[in-house]
């Protein structure tokens, strides 16, 4: 039998490696602190700017943007202090001073994240939050504008509803989600048919690399350019601000909804709808939202489909060219409503019409992606799904509060080449899925029934989506796909989820983290990896 002592010490040593390391993390957290407070020109700025856990507002500077609450409990791993920077000095020094002190960073310009990467990590940590550099110039006669990363795309918006009802952006219909995010991942928006993407319309960035030099579109040159407009942010620098291009629209547009139960052939719909939306003219954007409802008390539970659209013009011009292209639909005027593009924004997001364009400029808004608890995941589909892969799929959206969204691809995302940006879902896409559920607090505790389900559909959507690689969206971000090493990531590990994310044009995004940061300062779970082998 072992002596009393021998089985102690076991336990001695153990708590001797935590002690060292509670004291060394102490250390680095007090040294960081000290290194920023030497840098800035105005040093009292920096209490403005800094807070720590002994901060009695950093529990809510924290969670004020943070959008998926699975990632806001009493077990996720919080930054030893966030920065919300005044200016770009600011961060210039939370760089070097992180990068002095062995710490990562994690950039947050919306809060977005489908699985919290701009705001969590594994090892001791920083969050830099763009919240306070968010401002916006619009120049309606260049048709551009200078947006800040920490600004939302409803500020956007505004700013641009302000100067003028004919001129828009093409970016999604979130409109609390940050700009910097939103852009660095591509943008997917109700204008994509007609202009593509967000990072499509980019024309200039102002970007602090990882020696803490701003940069702009010709300094930094057009591989690290190309790069941020679609590659994922967290990777190559901190974007501070885009120059856009802005896009024409009529001053009214014409949003529409028609919604069917399966008992009023929903199914039959959905598989013509596959046929005709992507076919549609550029100024036509369709969408599907399916998901189990209850018409009423009395009535059973049952799926329906909301056929969605948003179209670039009046009622006089959609409601003939739809009898035309789908008449099966059976759309008519009273399920369609006209309003300015600005409004339409609103509208999308089940605010009634006449909610005041400042509505747009609000920074909280509850929904099935946006503070609550969720988990999502993409597809991309390349050949309509036949009616019996619909009707095996009903009995998987009962089980659960989960909902499908398909959007209608085509158009301008057809004549764009793939490897224009690094996002490379263009030409033979017919339209996108995103799978979202969302649960309780109070049902937290059961959450992994709830990811076992959305596990679950994807594996039983497998047949019928996009195949080697089979592709997603970065900016729905699912870590199920894959993640990174710590510190030994390898080729054949990384380009798991780094295909389905961007296909061929991983190995460029690799080759660029190789030119720009090589040693791997701006990384997470998900980052474009520095590989020399490559």
């Amino acid at each position: 039998m072992e002596s009393p002592q021998l089985l102690v010490f076991p336990y001695l040593f153990a708590a001797l490696i935590f002690s060292l390391s509670w004291s060394s993390s102490i250390q680095t957290h007090e040294s960081f602190l000290h290194c920023l407070s030497l840098h800035p020109e105005d040093t009292s700025s920096v209490t403005k700017v800094i807070y720590t856990q002994n901060n009695s507002s950093y529990s809510s500077v924290l969670n004020f943007t943070a959008q998926n609450l699975r990632f806001s409990t009493l077990s996720t791993p919080t930054p030893i202090a966030i920065l919300t920077p005044l200016r770009a000095s600011h961060v210039q020094e939370t760089i070097y001073c992180s990068r002095k002190h062995g710490l990562q960073v994690r950039i947050r310009s919306g809060g977005h994240d489908f699985e919290g990467l701009s705001y969590t990590a594994k090892v001791p940590f920083v969050v830099i939050d763009l919240i306070n550099l968010r401002s916006i110039e619009v120049n309606t006669e260049k048709r551009t504008a200078w947006v800040e990363s920490g600004a939302t795309i409803g500020e956007l918006y505004y700013e641009i509803a302000k100067g003028s009802r004919t001129l828009a952006f093409p970016a999604g219909i979130g409109h609390t989600i940050g700009v910097g995010g939103h852009l660095s991942g591509g943008g997917v928006g109700s204008l994509v048919r007609k202009y593509g993407l967000a990072a499509d319309n980019v024309i200039d960035a102002h970007v602090i690399d990882v020696n803490g030099k701003i940069v702009d579109r010709k300094s930094m040159g057009e591989d690290l350019f190309w790069a941020i407009r679609g590659g994922g942010g967290g990777s190559f620098g901190i974007v501070l601000a885009w120059k856009i291009k802005l896009v024409p629209v009529p001053a009214n547009v014409t949003l529409c909804n028609v919604r069917k139960t399966l008992e009023q052939n929903a199914t039959k719909l959905i598989h013509r709808w596959q046929y005709v939306a992507h076919n549609l003219p550029k100024e036509i954007h369709m969408s599907i939202t399916m998901s189990r409802v209850k018409p009423s008390q009395d009535e059973k539970l049952t799926i329906q489909a909301i056929f969605g659209s948003v179209f670039l013009g009046g009622l006089d011009k959609l409601i003939p060219l739809m009898k035309k292209r789908f008449p099966e639909l059976g759309l008519v005027k009273e399920d369609c409503e006209e309003m300015s593009w600005a409004e339409s924004i609103l509208y999308s997001t089940q605010f009634p019409k006449g909610e005041p364009l400042e509505t747009l400029l609000g920074r909280s808004q509850k929904s099935v992606l946006s503070e609550s608890f969720f988990k999502a995941k993409s597809d991309y589909v390349k050949e309509p799904i036949p009616e019996t892969g619909f009707e095996g799929l009903w009995p998987k959206l009962y089980e659960e509060n989960g909902v499908m969204v398909l959007v209608a691809q085509g158009g301008k995302m057809d004549e764009i080449l793939e490897t224009e940006t690094p996002y490379p879902h263009r030409a033979g896409n017919i339209y996108s899925i995103l799978y979202v559920v969302d649960w309780e607090e109070k049902d937290n505790i059961n959450s992994e029934r709830y990811m076992s389900w959305m596990r679950r559909l994807y594996d039983y959507m497998t047949p019928y989506v996009s195949k080697s690689p089979r592709e997603a969206y970065v900016n729905y971000r699912d870590i199920d796909i894959g993640t990174n090493d710590d510190d030994n990531t390898s080729y054949e590990q990384v380009s798991i989820w780094g295909l389905k994310y961007f296909k061929n044009n991983f190995n460029r995004l690799v080759h660029v983290k190789m030119m720009v940061d090589p040693e791997n300062f701006f990384r997470n779970e998900q980052s474009i990896p520095p590989l020399p082998s490559l």
